[in-house]
């Protein structure tokens, strides 16, 4: 069966139809690594996770490639406010993100490249920009002449008219246009020892070229997938186009995902507003990480999903409620179930009726408690929500003899007997509780 997907170019789902046959080589847009990542941030992680998990699991093969930011404005910003040097601080912030990552049970990317060992790459990108007229120099840096650009903004529905008539007047270092952007920032004192020496003038990258550089060196001149918050369509990914496509012609990205914001609030998470939670945040406050993610696949990835302490409370609930309905032991995964399942997470990975179809299997009472385990354990490896067979309690054999009276009891609707013994089996220092997937004995 084929992924549909919406893709943010046409405006509609479309079926994927990778480049090279059932391989789909995919690139994140990922951290720049100056500060601790916030939950919003972590929303698109876990999107990109699901998508993985979806192509895996409808066995396509993939190429994943996530960037780090190393080198930009905040970074260097950063660095010289601490007084330590730029990669130690990024390094420092890389570490954080990438455990955050693993306590959401978020698959690590294969390639995780750093802009700082691409600036080669870089370098010859802007040199060939500038070769054949895409590119020009100004007073403090090398910019993109978005004018040369064929369909410049059409990832964001923009005006190429409109944007090319904003002319820069005065003292704006003579760039040609107001939305040209920099694909090269030549050294100032406040960049410190974070300079490189190129043909064109000692300097820096700009953070559009980073990206295109990044996804090319892996994953070719045309990319099936390309992902990020909805924040980036404009102005980054749209440069990204405008730049890549301007090098090689081809179409740079044939499917582009975008994650709607999380909001607290009503207002979008970020940390320019100060209104940013951390995992560590999540974690301080009594909740599991996967309850976060949990919440996350409760909404939508192109749905605005805000964020409140009482909605992630209630995820953790049900993030337990689901993990209880597992046994100790794994049947057969049920084929109509799986078949459903396949069909709602390949539909532009519906999540929520995804979570929802667990749930319809989880109080399924004509599944037996092994196959409902693989059937529930088999939806995990897209959903990723660390759900476990319940670990087998070395229970003493009169408590198993106790337990096989209460439940003749039960059928036989003696209750004063079957509470009897419940009470008797809770004065031997177990807990007998009954669940919709049947009696639980647990050591108290």
């Amino acid at each position: 069966m084929d992924l549909t997907l919406y893709n943010t170019t046409t405006g509609t789902k479309n079926k994927l139809r990778p480049v090279h046959d059932r391989e789909v080589r995919m690139y994140h847009c990922g951290p720049t690594v100056y500060d601790f990542a916030h939950i919003g941030n972590f929303r698109s992680s876990i999107v990109y996770d699901v998508l993985r998990r979806t192509l895996e699991y409808a066995d396509y093969h993939i190429m994943q490639v996530m960037n780090i930011t190393d080198i930009d404005d905040k970074t260097i910003k950063r660095s010289s406010e601490e007084g330590v040097p730029l990669s130690d601080l990024t390094l420092r912030y890389e570490n954080y993100f990438l455990a955050d990552l693993r306590n959401l049970n978020v698959k690590i990317p294969k390639y995780l490249p750093r802009a700082t060992e691409h600036i080669g790459g870089m370098i010859a990108l802007i040199e060939k920009l500038l070769a054949d007229g895409f590119a020009y120099k100004a007073e403090d840096g090398v910019y993109f002449e978005i004018a040369k650009s064929q369909g410049y903004g059409a990832l964001a529905g923009l005006d190429l008219e409109a944007q090319t008539q904003a002319r820069v007047t005065g003292d704006d270092y003579d760039k040609k246009n107001a939305r040209d952007f920099a694909l090269w920032k030549f050294w100032v004192p406040e960049d410190g020892e974070n300079v490189f020496d190129a043909p064109f003038g000692r300097g820096r990258p700009g953070w559009h070229i980073e990206c295109s550089v990044m996804a090319m060196d892996k994953l070719g001149e045309t990319i099936d997938i390309h992902s990020g918050g909805a924040d980036l369509i404009f102005p980054h990914h749209t440069n990204e186009i405008a730049q890549s496509e301007a090098a090689t012609g081809k179409t740079f990205v044939n499917n582009w995902l975008h994650i709607e914001f999380l909001m607290v609030d009503g207002q979008k998470m970020s940390k320019s507003l100060n209104n940013f939670i951390t995992i560590r945040t999540i974690v301080e406050r009594g909740f599991s990480p996967l309850a976060y993610r949990y919440w996350v696949l409760g909404a939508h990835y192109r749905s605005k999903a805000n964020f409140t302490w009482a909605g992630l409370e209630g995820a953790q609930t049900a993030w337990i409620r689901l993990k209880d309905h597992l046994g100790t032991e794994v049947g057969e995964v049920n084929s109509t179930y799986k078949k459903r399942f396949l069909e709602i997470i390949l539909d532009d990975l519906d999540t929520p009726r995804a979570l929802a179809l667990a749930w319809e299997v989880a109080k399924d009472p004509t599944l037996s408690l092994a196959d409902k385990t693989a059937t529930l354990l088999d939806f995990d490896l897209v959903l990723g929500l660390g759900l476990e067979p319940r670990e087998q309690e070395n229970i003493p054999e009169k408590i198993k003899i106790l337990l096989a009276a209460r439940e003749q009891a039960r059928q036989n609707r003696d209750w004063a007997k079957s509470d009897a013994i419940r009470d008797e089996v809770n004065a031997m220092g177990w807990e007998l509780s009954d669940t919709d997937s049947g009696p639980k004995v647990s050591r108290k």
